[in-house]
C-alpha cells in the first residue's frame, strides 16, 4: 500500500503559524517524517515551530526546486511507494501554485498515489478575495517580462484581454522590482482600469487597496521590497495600444 502525498502550505508572513494554519493541519504535519522541500534550511525553521512527533534530526528532507531534473522525481516518490506519508512543503504559500511541484504531483497521480491538499494561506486567492475585482473569471500569469518595453507591451496585452473577457489579471514580481512594476502599470494602463495592490498579506503590516489608475496617479505607496500581488481589471473600451 502506498503512502499519501500531503500538500502543505507554508506561512506567507512572519506572523504566528496558528493564525494561518488550522490545528488539524498542524497535527497532520507533525505526524509526517518525510518531506519534499524547496529549501531545507527554511523548511526546518518552519517545522521547528510545530510540535512534531519526530526530532528535526529524524526528519528526512528531500529537495525539489526549479533546478531538479525530472529523472529524479521517481526517487522523490520512493518513500510513498514504500508506504510512508510524505509532505510536499512550499517555501511560502501553496505547493505547485507559482511554485515547483506540479510535475511531481502529476507523476504521483500516474502512480495511483493519493494526493491530499491541506488548508493554508494562498496569497493569490487572499488578494483576489479582498480586491473587489472579478472573482468569477480570473487568470494568474506569474512574473511579467523584466525588460521595460517588453513589460509595457505585456501589460497592454493583459489589459486588453481583461477588457475583452471581463477577466481579472493577476501577477507578481520580485519584491525589489515591485516599485518599478507599479510605476509602469500606472504609466501604461488606461485611466479607468482598476488596479489592486495587496502587500504583506497576513502580516500585521498588511495593505490592500483597489483604485482606478487615475486615482493611483500621484499617490503611489512605497511597496519596494515588500511581497506584493498585483490584480488588474479593465473597464474601458479605449484601451491604450503599445508599440
Amino acid at each position: 500500500m502506498t503512502g499519501t502525498l500531503y500538500l502543505i502550505p507554508a506561512p506567507i508572513s512572519e506572523e504566528q503559524i496558528a493564525s494561518v494554519l488550522p490545528s488539524a493541519v498542524q497535527q497532520k504535519i507533525a505526524e509526517i517524517s518525510f518531506f519534499i522541500v524547496e529549501r531545507p534550511k527554511t523548511a526546518r525553521q518552519f517545522l521547528r515551530h510545530l510540535e512534531t512527533r519526530h526530532s528535526l534530526q529524524e526528519l528526512h528532507l528531500m529537495t525539489l526546486d526549479e533546478h531538479t531534473p525530472s529523472n529524479l522525481f521517481q526517487e522523490l516518490l520512493t518513500p510513498l511507494m514504500n508506504g510512508f506519508d510524505v509532505g510536499l512543503l512550499s517555501e511560502a504559500g501553496c505547493p505547485a501554485v507559482a511554485d515547483p511541484g506540479a510535475d511531481l504531483i502529476r507523476l504521483a497521480h500516474q502512480k495511483n498515489i493519493s494526493v491530499v491538499p491541506l488548508v493554508g494561506p494562498s496569497s493569490i486567492l487572499l488578494a483576489l478575495m479582498a480586491s473587489g475585482l472579478n472573482g468569477q473569471c480570473f487568470a494568474f500569469h506569474g512574473y511579467l517580462p523584466i525588460e521595460g518595453s517588453l513589460r509595457a507591451k505585456k501589460i497592454c496585452e493583459l489589459e486588453k484581454l481583461s477588457n475583452e473577457l471581463k477577466q481579472t489579471q493577476i501577477f507578481i514580481e520580485a519584491p525589489y522590482r515591485n516599485q518599478k512594476l507599479f510605476d509602469d502599470l500606472v504609466r501604461v494602463c488606461s485611466d479607468t482600469t482598476d488596479l489592486c495592490i495587496a502587500s504583506h498579506l497576513t502580516a500585521a503590516t498588511e495593505m490592500i487597496a483597489t483604485k482606478s489608475i487615475r486615482e493611483w496617479r500621484g499617490n503611489l505607496p512605497n511597496i519596494n521590497k515588500i511581497p506584493t500581488i498585483f490584480l488588474l481589471l479593465a473597464h474601458s473600451h479605449s484601451i491604450r495600444k503599445y508599440s
